[in-house]
């Protein structure tokens, strides 16, 4: 008969568990003993899968977007667990970095956070696929994923539907102002964190200035709209420079509505 109880995720090992309950597949995908969990409560997952790459250290205020994001996962989490939610995430750069799985509490939170913020990344580059094929793969039961990026990656938007079909997947996009207008400062040279590449920009250059705009204005308002609505989700635009909560309240509210809506 089995243990005669739904399977529902999975955690790291710990001593005592039951050897038999050990998920070899995963276990051997991060190189740490992982046992798979068996429960009937019903309370609501919510996993951050965080973007942690070179180019969130950038930060054209004080703040950069690695903070920012810190922030943001603290202020949802907080709130998560508030209405007796659990709470996960999953750090990412060209590989997964770190997988916490959804817990409860107060000091549980406090981890994710601590991880969010003070991870330190192997790799550089971007691979959001790579984290959103281990949730889609892990979480069993169907949960809420804010995903938190600056979507510059390629190649995750297979990835994006698939998780968007098991979970209630939302897109969480950080926006820099000198991401979309370049200030007039003069000669300056910018460096690629991702890459490394170096190369100077005369923002005194209006034609420079101007094709920046327009490549920002592809991305922002074609390209990731259209990527984000085959995979059948809907990105919440957040800016660094202002309040975020305003656009993620009228996000939650829409959401609300379209539900009361049967939409």
């Amino acid at each position: 008969k089995g243990l005669g109880i739904e399977f529902s995720e999975v955690r790291e090992y710990v001593p005592g568990d039951d050897v038999r309950t050990i998920d070899r597949n995963v276990s051997a995908r991060m190189q740490n003993p992982f046992v798979k969990v068996f429960h009937e409560e019903r309370e609501l997952s919510v996993v951050f899968l965080v973007d942690q790459s070179a180019s969130t250290r950038f930060g054209s205020k004080d703040r950069s977007r690695a903070e920012v994001q810190a922030e943001l996962v603290a202020t949802l989490a907080f709130s998560a667990i508030a209405n007796g939610d659990k709470v996960g995430c999953c750090l990412v750069t060209d590989r997964v970095e770190k997988w916490v799985p959804p817990g409860k509490g107060r000091s549980h939170v406090l981890r994710v956070v601590r991880e969010v913020l003070f991870g330190r990344p192997a790799g550089r580059k971007t691979s959001l696929a790579e984290g959103l094929e281990l949730i889609a793969r892990i979480q069993k039961r169907r949960s809420i994923v804010f995903v938190v990026s600056d979507f510059l990656d390629q190649g995750y938007e297979t990835a994006l539907a698939v998780a968007a079909r098991r979970h209630d997947l939302i897109p969480l996009v950080l926006i820099d102002p000198a991401e979309r207008e370049l200030p007039n400062v003069g000669l300056v040279e910018v460096e690629d964190l991702e890459t490394g590449v170096r190369r100077l920009v005369d923002t005194s250059d209006r034609a420079t200035r101007e094709a920046h705009a327009a490549r920002f204005h592809q991305r922002l308002e074609v390209e990731l709209p259209d990527s984000m609505r085959r995979a059948g989700v809907q990105p919440v635009l957040l800016p660094m420079d202002g309040d975020y909560i305003q656009p993620l309240h009228r996000y939650f509210q829409r959401r609300i509505r379209r539900r009361a809506e049967g939409r």
